[in-house]
């Protein structure tokens, strides 16, 4: 659940060039700490090029984290990661790490916390008697196919728990690591147990690289549509975010291309700037867009009751005005067109086995 922090005016970020294969170039306060560290814009530049990406052990006791919001599609979710080297700058997920006490700047994108026990949480969650089977999401908040993923394996080895329960999931991503595990995606997918959704923001690599540095770039994420649908696994498309006055005018392509590689449904959601977001974004814009900046804001203030965020349930994800109407209508005319689904496909719960049934069957 989301709180509208209003609009005030935004803090001021230092504004320069981000780090090499970063989204953002500062650590802005933590809305939490009446303290924070100032950088000197010579010195801490000299000192640290391109941060590199620490990871902290998260000895976190439960895995499976819920929600209530009537706007989201699941109720249960999974990630073994917890803040996202993907860099992404507009993610609105960048405000969890200050519950951490960190920055929703560059900490969020090179401090990651890891729960190396996701798996085993998970397989004690799913074998418990009271367990009862239900979708669980992956990436309901950061991306479970970040970067790291390709060493740590933490993600694999959760859906292969899943495939040993035959617990349906649906995955969310932006990167092409996905398709690393299209055999066991495969295997819950011949039970119905299978849905992955792939991410796409623009078919614009040099705006791509600047917006979302370590994400997989748009050529990619369209290859990883086709591996999966080729494997059998139902894919889809979702855009986002559809940021106004810079990317809105791409929903047609978008959603053409990646029915063209296979996709079976598509979505979409409005960009979100909640809390300390809006200054990073701002910043970004001055840097890399200074000549669609204002435009950009204002029509997000049009859709947006005049600020640049509101966290109304009936809203938040589409927004609301004249512009809004003109994104929605834009996207139902496209996806009718290229031929792509509203709705994703159902997941099917009734192949469920656990332990106890098992048990149950045995000594009947």
């Amino acid at each position: 659940m989301e709180l509208d922090d209003g609009d005030p005016a935004p803090q001021q970020l230092l504004s320069r060039a981000a780090h090499r294969g970063r989204g953002v170039s500062d650590n802005p306060g933590n809305r939490f700490e009446s303290t924070r560290h100032q950088p000197d814009p010579e010195w801490d530049h000299a000192q640290d090029p391109s941060p590199e990406t620490v990871l902290l052990d998260d000895d976190t006791q439960g895995i499976l984290a819920h929600n209530d919001s009537p706007d989201i599609g699941f109720d249960t979710s999974i990630n073994p990661y917890r803040g996202c080297e993907h860099g992404c700058v507009y993610c609105y997920a960048r405000p969890t790490h200050e519950y951490l006490g960190m920055s929703a700047g560059l900490d969020f994108e090179t401090r990651i916390l890891v729960k190396r026990r996701a798996p085993a949480l998970l397989r004690a969650a799913l074998a418990a008697p009271g367990w009862r089977p239900r979708i669980i999401a992956a990436s309901g908040v950061t991306d479970c196919y970040q970067p790291i993923e390709r060493d740590l394996r933490l993600t694999r080895a959760c859906l292969e728990v899943l495939a040993e329960f035959r617990n349906p999931v649906g995955i969310i991503t932006k990167n092409h690591l996905v398709t690393r595990d299209r055999d066991v995606l495969a295997r819950l997918a011949a039970d119905g147990a299978a849905l992955v959704t792939i991410t796409v923001t623009t078919l614009r690599p040099e705006l791509a690289r600047t917006l979302e540095p370590r994400a997989s770039s748009p050529a990619a994420r369209l290859a990883a549509i086709r591996t999966l649908a080729d494997a059998g696994i139902p894919v889809g498309v979702n855009i986002a975010p559809v940021i106004p006055g810079l990317t809105d005018h791409e929903i047609p392509a978008i959603l053409a291309a990646a029915a063209a590689a296979g996709a079976g449904h598509a979505g979409y959601t409005l960009l979100r700037l909640p809390h300390g977001v809006k200054a990073l974004f701002e910043t970004w814009l001055g840097d890399h867009q200074p000549l669609a900046k204002d435009k950009i804001l204002n029509r997000m203030r049009a859709m947006r009751g005049g600020g640049l965020y509101d966290a109304d349930f009936a809203t938040r994800m589409t927004g609301a005005g004249v512009f809004a109407q003109q994104i929605a209508d834009l996207f139902t005319v496209a996806r009718r067109r290229a031929g792509l689904a509203e709705r994703w496909p159902e997941l099917n719960t009734g192949a469920f086995r656990s332990p106890w049934g098992v048990q149950q069957k045995i000594f009947g």
